[in-house]
């Protein structure tokens, strides 16, 4: 039977809003990523079938397929292809899906999954300001209110019953453990540095030092007396990251030695207004579909989209809370949309090839009320 696996992974350092990285060009971040996939793995760009690139704005310079453009832009061949997905906050998780899929369906033999978000260049929200309600008229009668992430994550946190101090207590350990992590050399194999012209940017520049009690004195987001803030919030980031995927068979043929292999790919929707609850289900539905436990487990990535998402995730789950984002999440590290989902992988996957972890699982909310959901197995 064929297989899919992941040969090479690796991403850009996060850049903070406006921060070192809010001068490159969306697409050159991305062949930047591209340029280091190849390089790191030895393969030539001509024997890669497709670049499957999330990105969520797409618009202005994150518009004409920007897939395709990095591909070119990296000094790929003209025979490369590429083509950009859009599922929110998952859309490069779903490219690993869409790449998985592809491999073993026979459609391709190599092909790159990843993808990239510039936020300080195309801000989140342009792509609606340009005209029209992305919402019908059939949507809003359904549902009454035009849905808002932020309004989502306090939600959960009433739900579930998450104080202000619980929430800004996880971010604060989210900064301890990205700050570890990069102290310890940990994110060094993973990170393709990139050289500006203002200098060299080598590691993720929203990590900082905080304390509950600094995080307290921040106002509310998004509701009076609400209990999200800026501090517990996943932070606006500039990034891309990518994996290179192929078959056991193929990776042998071309001396390649995998990673990891994608073991279980699954998909689920849930209440689109509340949004961000959904990775409960997908991870459910991963664990039913693989034949494992939780307890089997090693490593966990639910991505930061706000502190109570993460929260909720492990206290519906019963998952051991030290295998979760055990080198930080987003509230530290950054979120650029639609390249999260591959740093995500490829900090898993680095970080279950650097301890000898067997399975990890990653999952992630994303607009409208999904989440993907995809399970690795350490070869």
């Amino acid at each position: 039977m064929r297989d899919a696996v992941i040969v090479e992974a690796v991403r850009t350092p996060t850049g903070k809003r406006n921060g070192g990285l809010s001068g490159v060009h969306p697409a050159d971040l991305s062949a930047h990523v591209l340029k280091a996939l190849v390089e790191r793995a030895g393969v030539d760009p001509a024997a890669v079938d497709d670049v499957i690139w999330g990105c969520v704005s797409q618009v202005g310079e994150q518009t004409f397929d920007i897939a395709r453009t990095a591909v070119l832009t990296a000094g790929w061949p003209e025979t490369a292809t590429g083509v950009t997905v859009d599922r929110q906050c998952g859309s490069s998780q779903q490219s690993v899906h869409f790449a998985a899929a592809g491999l073993i369906a026979g459609q391709y033999d190599l092909v790159v999954a990843g993808g990239v978000e510039s936020m300080s260049r195309v801000p989140m929200g342009t792509a609606t300001s340009v005209g029209g309600n992305p919402l019908p008229a059939p949507f809003m009668d359904r549902y009454g209110v035009f849905p808002n992430q932020g309004i989502g994550a306090e939600m959960i946190a009433e739900q579930w019953g998450f104080s202000r101090q619980q929430v800004d207590e996880f971010s604060v350990h989210s900064h301890e453990k990205a700050a570890a992590a990069r102290d310890e050399g940990r994110f060094d194999a993973q990170i393709a540095p990139v050289t500006t012209d203002a200098g060299v940017v080598a590691h993720d520049e929203g990590i900082r030092e905080s304390t509950v009690e600094k995080l307290g004195t921040l106002k509310s987001a998004f509701k009076e007396d609400g209990v999200i803030t800026a501090g517990n919030s996943s932070q606006i980031s500039d990034g891309s990251a990518a994996l290179l995927m192929t078959t056991s068979e193929k990776a042998r043929e071309l001396g390649l030695n995998p990673i990891a292999r994608v073991h279980t790919a699954v998909l689920a929707g849930a209440d689109p207004v509340i949004m961000l609850t959904a990775p409960i289900p997908a991870t459910q539905k991963a664990l039913a579909k693989s034949g494992l436990s939780i307890d089997q487990i090693g490593a966990f990535e639910v991505n930061e989209a706000f502190a109570p998402v993460p929260l909720a995730w492990l206290a519906d789950l019963g998952a051991d809370a030290k295998a979760l984002n055990p080198n930080g999440g987003a509230i530290a590290l950054g979120h650029p949309l639609g390249g999260s989902g591959a740093r995500l992988m490829t900090t898993l996957v680095h970080h279950m090839r650097d301890n000898g972890i067997r399975y990890g699982l990653q999952t992630m909310c994303e607009g409208g009320g999904q989440a993907n959901a995809t399970i690795l197995e350490l070869l």
